[in-house]
C-alpha cells in the first residue's frame, strides 16, 4: 500500500463505520466516507468520536447504482473498500424486500465489478450477518455451516457473501466477508431494540414513562461491543490473504436476559415495567443464534473482550469505548 493509503467506507453514518473511521485515521489512512446524501450535517457518530469534518471527506453515493460506484472507484482508486452500507433492519426487509436486495446484494456486486473492470489491486470488505445462519439451535455456527435465511435481509446478506467469495476465487480479487453478530454501542440508533430498551428503561427510571413494550423476549443472540468489531473488520481487511470470518463473542443470551440485566443495573423491576406485544413480532422470527468465532481467534488473534453484562453496563453509562 501507499505511504498514505486511502480507504472508502460506505454507510459512514452508521455506528460501525464511525468506529472503523477512527481506527483508520489513527493508522494514517486517508478516509472517504460515502453516504446517500452528503448535504446532510456531518454524521453525529463521527462527531461523538471526536472526528473533525476536516479529517474525513464525505461524498454522495448510491451503492446500488453501478455507474455511481464505477465513477467513485475510478476517481478515488482506494486501497481498500469497506462496504458497510445497506438496509440494516430485518423487520423493514419484510416490508421493503426489493430495497434490501438492492442496497445489500446489488451494491456488493457493483463494487466487485468496478474493481474487476478497472483492474485495481483494491481490497474489498463485505459486511455479512449472523442472520444468514438462521436458527442454529444449541450447536454454534462456524464458517462452514450452511445458511438458512429467515428474512429478505438475510437472503441479501447471503448473496453478498457468495458474490464476494466468487470474486475472490474467480478473479483473484482480495475480497473478504465478516459475518457479524449483533454489535452494540451508544452510537446505535433508537430503532435498534437494545437502544430502545436502554432508552426506555432510563425514562422509566427518571419517571418520564411507566412501561416499555417489546416483541418476542425469547429470541437468543450473540451480542458484542461495536468498537471491538470495528477492529476485527480492519484486521480481516488487512490480513495477508483474504478469507471469510465470523465476528462474535461466542456467548449467546436471550432478550429477556438483556432486559432483566439492564433492569437490575438500573434498580428496576422488569415484571412491573416491561410488557410484551405480539404486534412487534416479525412475520418470521429467528429465535436462536449461536456462533463459533474460533477461526478469527486462531488465524488473526482477535478475540471479543467485552462480554454481555459489561456491554449493558457501558450502554447504560453511555460509554463510547
Amino acid at each position: 500500500m501507499n505511504a498514505s493509503p486511502t480507504a472508502l467506507i460506505t454507510g459512514i453514518t452508521g455506528q460501525t463505520a464511525a468506529y472503523l473511521a477512527k481506527i483508520l485515521l489513527s493508522k494514517g489512512f486517508i478516509v472517504i466516507g460515502a453516504t446517500r446524501d452528503d448535504s446532510r450535517p456531518f454524521p453525529q457518530g463521527l462527531n461523538r468520536l471526536g472526528i473533525c469534518q476536516s479529517e474525513i471527506r464525505c461524498v454522495s453515493l448510491d451503492p446500488s447504482d453501478p455507474r455511481q460506484v464505477y465513477a467513485i472507484v475510478a476517481t478515488v482508486r482506494p486501497d481498500v473498500i469497506f462496504n458497510l452500507a445497506g438496509q440494516t433492519s430485518v423487520a423493514l426487509s419484510f416490508i421493503q424486500p426489493a430495497q434490501a436486495i438492492e442496497s445489500i446484494a446489488i451494491s456488493c456486486l457493483n463494487f466487485l465489478e468496478a474493481i474487476r473492470c478497472l483492474g485495481l489491486p483494491t481490497r474489498y470488505f463485505n459486511a455479512g450477518s449472523s442472520e444468514c445462519f438462521g436458527n442454529t439451535g444449541l450447536l454454534p455456527a462456524d464458517e462452514k455451516s450452511a445458511f438458512h435465511p429467515t428474512s429478505p435481509y438475510s437472503i441479501a446478506k447471503i448473496t453478498s457473501i457468495h458474490l464476494t467469495s466468487v470474486a475472490r476465487s474467480a478473479y483473484g480479487i482480495y475480497a473478504c466477508s465478516g459475518i457479524l453478530s449483533n454489535h452494540e454501542s451508544p452510537l446505535r440508533p433508537l430503532r435498534f431494540v437494545t437502544q430502545k430498551i436502554i432508552t426506555g428503561l432510563r425514562e422509566i427510571k427518571a419517571g418520564k414513562s411507566f412501561k416499555l413494550t417489546l416483541g418476542n423476549l425469547e429470541v437468543i443472540r450473540d451480542w458484542g461491543w461495536a468498537p471491538e468489531y470495528a477492529e476485527a473488520i480492519f484486521q480481516i481487511a488487512m490480513a495477508d490473504s483474504p478469507s471469510d470470518y465470523i465476528i462474535a463473542t461466542g456467548e449467546s443470551h436471550s432478550l429477556s436476559e438483556f432486559v432483566h440485566c439492564a433492569c437490575d443495573l438500573l434498580g428496576l423491576d422488569a415484571s412491573r415495567c416491561v410488557e410484551r406485544s405480539d404486534v412487534l413480532a416479525r412475520p418470521l422470527e429467528l429465535i436462536e443464534s449461536r456462533l463459533d468465532p474460533s477461526k478469527i481467534k486462531k488465524e488473526l488473534g482477535w478475540n471479543a473482550e467485552t462480554k454481555f453484562e459489561r456491554i449493558i453496563e457501558k450502554l447504560i453509562s453511555d460509554q463510547l469505548y
